[in-house]
């Protein structure tokens, strides 16, 4: 079953196939198979809800939505081993769920386009990150998420030092930190991560290792992409649970202070006139790339569509209506703006979106 990544949505995003149907819906974690489980009355509803709202507003393709929600519906393997949320994506050329380890709140909607806004911002807590874990005697390198970390074979990267002892002081060497016993173990390993893993990807590093060792390789790392927050402890006596925690604990620090300059960047540029919350604003801004950095407030909805050509506004009530924010991350993905999902607690407008512009 794919990841609904970022490359994902935005394929999402470009689908113009109507109808377009999501549901999301949350689900208690299972931790083994439960045989005979099929979907729960509270699912077997919002597919009937979903029937009922393609009945009303399109009159091809219903029936086939509608029997591939029904045969998820009675799908055991599927429902006999859930997480925390199921979401469903289904079009006339697509029929795609996702259990997701994250809730999700319980929603259907049928219109032109998908609701990806939670997916999105699934996505982007889900944002990936490398651990490098340190030690005089060997590191041990993974990549992951909040929720997952899995151990990572990098060619060229050497997890163990073969040559422990110390250098004979009569050695040159170029170390800020000289007596470490790993000084040069440490170089060559910031050498090859940074050649083969960070530059490729560039993905953040979190660095894991006792306060002497972590003193000691931030005196020799030349890697941009290894970030000021690390996790202090003997990494060698935790299970990869534990590391994910405390990595992720770290990263979302990163993650949460990045957010903060961001929305000081937004008061700033507004009051240069280079930023907006009004969604007419913003809209024609996107259509000819103008927006930089796009914040969509979670929580908020606004009925109706937008133009992606021309940023028209068209708005809409009722439950078969689109979301125009929905249409403005579309916009400012398609345009390769930094678009973050946010809860409505942590945006700097009322408004729904904060757009900053490019010039």
């Amino acid at each position: 079953m794919r990841t609904p990544d970022s490359s994902y949505i935005s394929s999402v995003l470009a689908t113009t196939e109507a109808p377009c149907v999501s549901i999301y819906f949350p689900t208690a974690r299972t931790t083994g198979t439960l045989p005979g489980q099929t979907a729960p009355a509270p699912f077997r509803a919002l597919v009937r809800r979903a029937n009922d709202l393609l009945t009303a507003a399109h009159t091809g393709w219903v029936q086939d939505i509608v029997e591939q929600l029904h045969k998820l519906e009675a799908d055991v393997d599927f429902w006999g081993q859930t997480l925390d949320g199921v979401v469903i994506l289904a079009s006339p050329t697509r029929f795609d769920v996702f259990r997701l380890p994250h809730a999700v709140p319980e929603r259907v909607e049928v219109g032109d386009s998908f609701h990806v806004k939670p997916l999105l911002r699934y996505a982007q807590s889900a944002e990936p990150f490398h651990v490098l874990c340190i030690s005089p005697e060997r590191v041990a390198l993974f990549c992951g998420n909040r929720y997952m970390l899995t151990p990572l074979a990098a060619p060229g990267v050497h997890l163990t030092n073969d040559t422990p002892e110390p250098p004979s002081p009569d050695t040159p060497t170029l170390d800020t930190h000289p007596h470490h016993p790993a000084a040069q173990f440490f170089r060559d390993v910031d050498r090859q991560v940074i050649h083969r893993v960070s530059e490729p990807s560039g993905l953040p590093v979190i660095l894991v290792g006792s306060e002497e060792n972590l003193t000691a390789f931030r005196q020799v790392t030349k890697n941009r992409f290894v970030t000021s927050d690390a996790v202090h402890g003997d990494w060698m006596h935790w299970n990869l649970h534990k590391i994910r925690r405390v990595a992720w604990k770290a990263f979302q620090k990163h993650y949460l202070n990045r957010l903060v300059r961001i929305r000081e960047d937004f008061g700033t540029a507004e009051a240069r006139g280079k930023a907006t919350d009004n969604l007419a604003e913003a809209a024609k801004a996107a259509t000819i790339g103008r927006v930089g950095v796009l914040l969509i407030d979670a929580d908020r909805t606004v009925p109706g569509a937008l133009d992606l050509n021309t940023g028209e506004l068209h708005p809409a009530t009722g439950s078969v209506a689109n979301d125009m924010l929905d249409d403005l991350a579309e916009m400012g993905l398609k345009s390769k703006a930094l678009v973050i999902i946010t809860p409505s607690a942590q945006m700097p407008t009322q408004t729904g979106l904060a757009a900053i512009f490019r010039y």
